[in-house]
């Protein structure tokens, strides 16, 4: 089983291109933060290369800038190639299945949309949708036995 979650920021704004048989194809680097500290008290991070392709690759490069706070989805795929001493090497990155907005516009650097939208499936370059409406507090109290009515026939039921 091939599959990877990972959730981020944008270390730097995401580069499209296309491809020679004009298909879209979007790469960026995310730095995820590991679960525990160095022993000197700091946070560190890994800088993980991500690939989309098509609607996701547009979708990735109009929605998503420098310092974003990003959920990417996908599996981890190496290619090997010779560098330009003729070193054999291998290179790691995530192919992105689904990718979405993750936590707020302020704790994802300014960006555009709030909430959790997801380019996967759908294509991804569509406008992204409204903010979602705040949340009303609701206050909840606990009830006694006597606030139930007992329902002596099923002519007033709605099902």
């Amino acid at each position: 089983m091939n599959c990877i979650v990972l959730v981020g920021r944008l270390v730097a704004d995401p580069e499209l291109r296309t491809t020679q048989s004009g298909v879209p194809v979007c790469s960026f680097r995310i730095a995820v933060d590991r679960r525990f500290a160095s022993q000197s008290g700091e946070r560190q991070a890994d800088f993980i290369p991500c690939v989309a392709w098509r609607q996701q690759a547009e979708f990735v490069s109009r929605y998503f800038s420098k310092g974003r706070l990003i959920g990417v989805q996908g599996s981890l795929q190496s290619r090997s190639y010779d560098d330009q001493q003729g070193n054999r090497r291998t290179a790691y990155e995530v192919q992105c299945d689904q990718v979405q907005f993750v936590g707020s516009k302020s704790e994802s650097g300014g960006g555009q949309q709030s909430g959790a939208f997801s380019g996967g499936g759908y294509g991804g370059g569509f406008d992204a949708p409204p903010a979602p409406a705040k949340q009303q507090n609701v206050a909840y109290q606990s009830g006694g036995i006597d606030d139930f009515q007992e329902i002596t026939s099923d002519e007033d039921l709605p099902f």
